[in-house]
């Protein structure tokens, strides 16, 4: 497997295990109706892909590019996506099928969607919020060209 790959997996992991945490506090104190906590998702999401594109450039530093890195931080931001969906999948169809009709009810107002509009949700919101995230993160990363000049 290519390193860039391997290091985005493998954040890519951490930031879904941390994502579940954070969801699950959440459900034990009974914020997770609550949307404005999903705020903190974003930043969760944001330390794993900064970490895995911070890793990724300290181990292969000769091989760092822009596009490497943002390979890195696309790859970790979509694989945590993808299995955080599938755990809320699990989750809203499997183990509390309630929360997911209270949301289906309460954004849609007893339009009957399904439940599968919340997962393609969650993934479209997941995709996005990665490319932005990383996007940002490489302006951190980036070699510069620019050579200072002193004036």
């Amino acid at each position: 497997m290519k390193s860039s790959v391997k290091v985005a997996v493998r954040y890519g992991i951490y930031t879904t295990i941390a994502l579940i945490i954070y969801f699950l506090a959440l459900r034990t104190i009974d914020f997770h109706t609550n949307p404005w906590f999903r705020v903190l998702n974003g930043i969760v999401v944001t330390f794993g892909i900064f970490s895995a594109i911070r890793d990724y450039k300290e181990e292969f530093y000769d091989e760092f590019t822009y596009v490497n890195g943002f390979k890195v931080g696309l790859i970790t931001g979509f694989f945590s996506t993808l299995l955080f969906s599938f755990f809320m999948a699990i989750y809203l169809f499997h183990l509390d099928p309630g929360f997911k009709d209270m949301l289906l009810r309460d954004w849609f107002h007893n339009v009957n969607q399904g439940g599968g509009i919340l997962i393609f949700i969650l993934i479209l919101e997941g995709f996005s919020s990665s490319v932005v995230i990383t996007l940002a993160n490489m302006q951190y990363f980036k070699k510069s060209t620019k050579i200072l000049q002193n004036t």
